[in-house]
């Protein structure tokens, strides 16, 4: 779940960046994320592990404000996922359980990493346009390296506005997640990202 909210993340902020490689959607991307410094979406996730599988749904809230920092408030199933930017805080309160770690140590391998600004989007990726799929216009990342955790990660724009975001694993699993209601630019305080595990629960990891 981790290495999949790192990729919605990737495809949100940081493909701008890449999309000198390719013309059309890509002028598109560039004018709707150049000035995009935070997002508020509500979103529907799909998990495919098969294609013959039923599909595993979550439903919920997700912020973002750059740098780094995000927050993915899960109403179906119950559950929050709030990075600072340095500490990555899992809560599961059915549980009663919170588990952190440091970003660096869990997300290493993944896009996320772009997020840093310690490396760059083309640096990883090459970009192409995909025609139209459900109605929206697709644009296609697909890693320079063979060996990463993703095949590819696709982008689906209505106009200018980011609407779905897809990706597959090495494991050819499919995570769909469509977007609505979407902020962009609302004005968020910092203190949104950090997280205090409540009185009683068990904690898992140094913080």
């Amino acid at each position: 779940m981790i290495a999949r909210i790192a990729a919605v993340l990737l495809a949100v902020f940081a493909v701008n960046t890449a999309m000198a490689e390719d013309g059309g959607i890509s002028a598109r991307l560039e004018r709707s994320l150049s000035s995009l410094k935070s997002v508020r979406a509500e979103f529907v996730q799909e998990l495919r592990r098969t294609e013959a599988g039923a599909p595993e749904i979550a439903k919920g809230t997700f912020t973002v404000k750059k740098p780094g920092r995000f927050r993915w408030d899960y109403t179906l199933p119950q559950q929050l996922i709030v990075c600072d930017g340095e500490r990555l805080w899992m809560y599961d309160p059915e549980l009663e359980q919170a588990t952190v770690r440091k970003v660096r140590d869990v997300l290493a391998q993944t896009p996320a990493m772009i997020l840093s600004g310690e490396s760059r989007v083309a640096d990883h990726y090459t970009v192409h346009g995909a025609g139209i799929i459900g109605g929206l216009e697709m644009a296609v990342l697909v890693p320079r390296q063979a060996d990463g955790d993703f095949r590819e990660i696709r982008i689906g724009l209505a106009g200018e506005e980011i609407r779905r975001l897809e990706f597959v694993d090495r494991l050819n699993q499919r995570t769909t997640v469509d977007l609505a209601k979407i902020e962009r630019n609302p004005v968020l305080k910092d203190s949104m990202f950090t997280f205090t595990p409540p009185a009683g629960v068990d904690v898992i990891g140094a913080h």
